[in-house]
């Protein structure tokens, strides 16, 4: 897909997977339900009878009508403006459907998503450091942090990305930083200290 990298950095998100419905590892429950305004016009006396039948129908027999377009049931040809087919949520991800295309979206936060959105808020963090500091924009820095559990593993994984997001030269972490500068993060106050 020629967008796929463009669609990836602008929603955030890791890995994108177009599949067709037939072929997906993620088995989305459809459900499907009369659009009583449009419908009932077409039904008339029947409408109770057909809303009963839609609501009846199978994930398969959903699946051929989205794939199709129009499905007879009861003796009426039955097109998407007679229906609204709604994909139900499932645990650990968000779905949203228009028409034919189906958006799910994987919403379960692993341990290295969590260390990597840690070091993402250190970067922003220490960029904005850097800039009421009045250090310019080239200058290279050594960072020295407050050591703690919250931050640590984060460190450990993308410090190398930290550093070269800010131009660190060195960015260590201290048992015992004396510093009166602090980062405010999400829950806690980090000691920091930035050298030239």
């Amino acid at each position: 897909m020629h967008v796929a990298d463009l669609i990836r950095s602008e929603v955030n998100v890791k890995q994108l997977d177009i599949v067709l419905a037939e072929e997906s590892e993620v088995k989305l429950v459809k459900k499907i339900k009369p659009n009583f305004k449009v419908l009932g016009k077409k039904a008339g006396a029947q409408m109770k009878a057909l809303a009963a039948a839609i609501a009846a129908m199978t994930q398969d027999e959903i699946a051929r009508f989205e794939k199709d377009g129009q499905y007879r049931l009861l003796d009426f040809d039955l097109t998407g403006e007679d229906v609204e087919i709604l994909t139900e949520d499932m645990p650990g991800w968000l779905v949203q459907s228009d028409g034919t295309l189906t958006i799910a979206l994987d919403i379960e936060l692993t341990p290295a998503l969590i260390e990597e959105g840690i070091a993402r808020e250190l970067v922003n963090r220490i960029q904005n450091l850097r800039k009421a500091s009045g250090l310019d924009i080239t200058d290279r820095i050594q960072i020295r942090l407050e050591r703690r559990s919250e931050i640590e593993n984060a460190v450990l994984h993308f410090g190398e990305y930290i550093a070269s997001q800010v131009l660190a030269t060195s960015l260590t972490l201290d048992d015992n930083l004396q510093s009166d500068t602090t980062l405010e993060m999400d829950g806690y106050t980090l000691k920091i200290q930035i050298n030239l």
